[in-house]
């Protein structure tokens, strides 16, 4: 194996970032298996399961993939969540309308958050927040 093919043990990530954030989340890659048919037919319920999610306080963030001009949607995408392990985030991702149907498959990477911002507004006459 070269040397610029070897891997770094996660021990060693995790001490040379011990100072950042270290939140560990979990990546869902879903792909259609069949074309953009079968997703668009399962859309509604595959979006009402993302949204318990997200009232559950499970979801991170999710959303569509654009092809690489980002001009058109094939149907893929990535959900973030948030789980105790691998194995409960694909318990979470087996759990979707849209993979149980089998309109798409799906792919579990653990995700860990170390540096990025988020900014938001918040209006107070109108109660209005933004995020940026």
């Amino acid at each position: 194996m070269a040397e610029n093919d070897k891997a770094v043990p996660k021990a060693a990530v995790v001490e040379a970032s011990s100072a950042m954030l270290q939140k560990q989340l979990y990546a869902i890659f879903t792909t259609p298996t069949a074309g953009i048919g079968p997703v668009l037919e399962n859309l509604e319920p595959h979006l009402q399961f993302q949204v318990g999610l997200e009232e559950q306080g499970i979801m991170f963030a999710a959303g569509p993939l654009w092809n690489d001009e980002e001009t058109e949607w094939r149907g893929e995408g990535i959900v973030v969540v948030r789980a105790q392990s691998r194995n409960a985030a694909i318990a979470i991702a087996e759990s979707d309308p849209m993979h149980k149907c089998g309109a798409r498959s799906f792919t579990v990477r653990p995700w860990m958050i170390n540096e990025g911002s988020m900014t938001f507004r918040l209006d107070m006459s109108s109660q209005k927040l933004t995020m940026l």
